[in-house]
């Protein structure tokens, strides 16, 4: 039987601060709240690979094709709108080096789909991730992707930084990973397969920076996996407004877990630390 551990982390619940083990919580807590008042339905995060101390984010849907590059202190120091690109429900994002070339790239994903389940393909865009931070239009290449099994609401993405694959989380009671192809074309709908399972709700998702786990995040847990359907442990995350976004610090060796709402904090989770000293090899391919 794989081993589950549950790790409470301090969370802010509506009638105050929940109690915790200090070796969950010793190093963990709000890193920065997000000052512009412009994010205001933050809805994916990714650490920049190019600017130390740099995190992107962007809006839910309501907002346009917009990129916020946000420092330490929660103030913008740049962003980016992507050059004829409609936002329609904007979930989530990704940042990823290309194996072969080194090159770092951003990946945002237009793939909720939460009233009907009536989109027959749904789009993703990646984006060279700027080198200046300065506010500039980028050019963005569109991959439009369909399910094997039909329409589905998601709100997360991931790509192996090993193998550059692409991964899409379903957001359902009964969620699903999917994989995308090795080779994404342009000039035609990727068929996104089914790989395994996901957690009920999936709000976000992201690999940790050697490849050797993954998580995915719902409203209340992070849970890790060391490959599709291959639990590791469970972590009880901050209460938030609305808990949207996760993503792993360059490091490896904690989450940051983000919320929507104007002012809405990022926090820091550090890793139980069972994981931190037992990274295997990955085995997705």
């Amino acid at each position: 039987m794989r081993r589950i551990i549950t790790v409470a982390v301090a969370c802010l619940a509506g009638v105050g601060l929940l109690s915790t083990p200090a070796s969950a919580a010793d190093d963990e807590g709000i890193i920065f709240r997000f000052k512009d008042r412009r994010i205001t339905e933050s809805s994916g995060l990714a650490v920049s690979l190019l600017h130390e101390g740099i995190v992107y984010t962007h809006n839910d849907s309501g907002d346009g094709a917009v990129c916020y590059a946000v420092g330490l202190d929660g103030r913008t120091r740049a962003t980016y709108t992507l050059r004829g690109v409609r936002a329609q429900d904007w979930e989530a994002m990704a940042a990823s080096k290309d194996p072969v070339t080194g090159q770092s790239a951003l990946w945002f994903a237009d793939i909720g789909d939460s009233l009907d389940r009536t989109r027959q393909d749904v789009s993703i865009y990646k984006v060279a991730e700027p080198r200046a931070l300065r506010d500039a239009t980028v050019s963005a290449t569109r991959y439009r992707f369909s399910y094997e099994d039909g329409p589905r609401d998601a709100e997360g993405i991931m790509v192996h930084p090993r193998t550059g694959r692409l991964y899409v989380v379903s957001k359902e009671f009964s969620g699903a990973l999917y994989i995308a192809p090795k080779r994404l074309r342009t000039d035609r709908v990727n068929v996104l397969r089914k790989v395994g399972g996901a957690p009920p709700m999936a709000t976000d998702a992201a690999f940790a920076p050697d490849g050797s786990s993954f998580v995915i995040r719902t409203y209340a847990y992070a849970s890790l996996f060391r490959a599709p359907d291959d639990l590791i442990v469970k972590i009880l995350m901050p209460g938030l407004h609305q808990a949207e976004s996760i993503a792993y610090t360059l490091d490896g060796e904690a989450l940051l877990a983000g919320s929507e709402g104007v002012n809405s904090p990022v926090w820091r989770v550090p890793m139980p630390s069972e994981v931190v000293q037992d990274r295997r090899s990955p085995r997705l391919r």
